[in-house]
């Protein structure tokens, strides 16, 4: 690790003010300290957020409202997450371990790299590290890899868990700009697919500083579950993961959700099994037919076929799970 400049800011108007290419902010580290290791990031100066950011968790005009520094497990132990929007606690419950949710930052959870393990290995080719240096997993190790959304430039997921609940509920992302200008920016749209530029994960601005999460009051409180198969039960990233939510009137499906990892660059909405599942009724049969349309289009690479199947029945097992709780 190359040695760096620590600094602390007091104010959202001094952090955004000092960010930079170089000088990097950090919450609780546990992306950032690790590429540091690796020599992969390897910023001049970090920037101390915590002064300048709220931990706060807070349920007001039917949205609930989390800070940008609030930990991992605040929020899954929030009283008003595990009551109104418990998604969001049992998708954050799935992911890593308790070590690394006691200090990761929900602000710093969205901002992660998204990656596999070519972009670890600096001997390697990697799009995402390098830009233009060409994308080994394409024809090499892409067991882990994307089956939908890739294109040659990347076929690396994204490894949150978190986000996948947050691209279910329809949640929002706001932050503010050099410029002291706020700006609110839709969860669907906060991450990218590889495009022509696969080293950007996401659409934030290069100097705006995220502040907060919204999430709008929903009716999927009763009846919402989160399904994560992975390699081992801990610290471990998903191979395919289902976040899935139900708005049910008896049997019948008033409203549905859909979402996943371990299957693109970004979190992934089955906005067409979606809409299948609207005023179906709520059968096993109904969800297999949502989880095959939801995997017609999937193209897996050499090593992934096995994750359309697995989908298939994460998919079954997750809008199982929710008429069964």
């Amino acid at each position: 690790m190359r040695p760096f400049n620590f600094e602390k800011v007091n104010s959202v108007a001094e952090a955004s003010a000092m960010k930079s290419v170089n000088k990097q902010f950090i919450a609780g580290g546990t992306n950032l300290v690790d590429l540091m290791k690796k020599n992969i990031a390897q910023p001049e100066t970090l920037i101390d957020v915590h002064l300048a950011l709220t931990n706060s968790i807070d349920y007001q005009n039917n949205v609930l409202i989390i800070g940008a520094v609030a930990s991992n497990t605040k929020v899954a132990v929030d009283k008003e997450v595990i009551e109104k929007f418990p998604l969001i606690s049992k998708a954050i419950l799935a992911g890593a371990s308790p070590q690394i949710r006691n200090m990761a930052s929900s602000a710093g959870n969205l901002l992660q790299r998204t990656r596999c393990p070519y972009f670890y290995d600096i001997t390697t080719p990697c799009n995402k590290r390098k830009p233009n240096s060409g994308c080994s997993a394409v024809d090499g190790n892409n067991r882990m890899s994307a089956i939908a959304g890739y294109n040659e430039q990347c076929v690396a997921v994204h490894p949150s868990d978190f986000c996948v609940a947050l691209a279910a509920l329809d949640a929002t992302v706001t932050a503010v700009t050099k410029e002291q200008k706020e700006i609110t920016i839709p969860f669907k749209d906060f991450h990218k697919l590889p495009e022509n530029t696969p080293w950007l994960d996401n659409n934030l601005p290069q100097d705006a500083v995220i502040t907060k999460i919204e999430i709008p009051n929903n009716s999927f409180s009763k009846h919402s579950t989160y399904v994560k198969l992975r390699d081992r039960s801990s610290y471990a990233f998903a191979l395919i993961s289902v976040a899935a939510a139900l708005d049910l009137k008896g049997k019948r499906i008033k409203e549905a959700r859909l979402a996943s990892g371990g299957v693109a660059h970004k979190p992934w909405r089955w906005y067409e099994a979606e809409q299948f599942l609207k005023g179906k009724q709520a059968t096993e049969n109904v969800f297999e037919e949502a989880a095959k349309l939801a995997t017609k289009d999937l193209k897996p690479l050499s090593e992934n076929g096995y994750k359309i199947p697995m989908l298939q029945g994460a998919i079954v097992t997750a809008l199982k799970n929710c008429i069964n709780q």
